[in-house]
C-alpha cells in the first residue's frame, strides 16, 4: 500500500521540527493513534536550536513566507518552552 507523502519543500521541513519539539514537550502525540511521547526537554531544546541554525543559515534566501514561517514558529516554541520548563 503506498501512502501519499507531503510535498518535500521548506515549509514541510520546518513544520517536521516543529511537530518533533511539541512533541518532545509533550503538547503532541507522536501519531494520532498514541499516548504522548515521554517529554524530554533537551530535545525539544535541540529542536529549537535546530531552527534558530537553520534561521541563521539561511536569513536573506527565504521567501516571506518561509521567514514568517520560521519567525512565528520560533517565537511560540521558545514561549512554550519557558512556560514549561518554569512548571518543573
Amino acid at each position: 500500500m503506498t501512502q501519499d507523502l507531503p510535498q518535500l519543500d521548506f515549509a514541510t521541513f520546518v513544520l517536521g521540527i516543529i511537530g518533533a519539539a511539541y512533541v518532545h514537550m509533550g503538547d503532541a502525540p507522536p501519531d494520532a493513534d498514541e499516548p504522548p511521547a515521554e517529554v524530554n526537554f533537551d530535545i525539544a531544546r535541540q529542536n529549537i536550536d535546530l531552527l534558530v541554525v537553520l534561521q541563521n543559515k539561511t536569513k536573506g534566501n527565504l521567501t516571506g513566507d518561509e521567514e514568517r514561517l520560521l519567525d512565528q514558529a520560533l517565537t511560540d516554541l521558545k514561549a512554550r518552552y519557558a512556560e514549561l520548563r518554569g512548571n518543573r
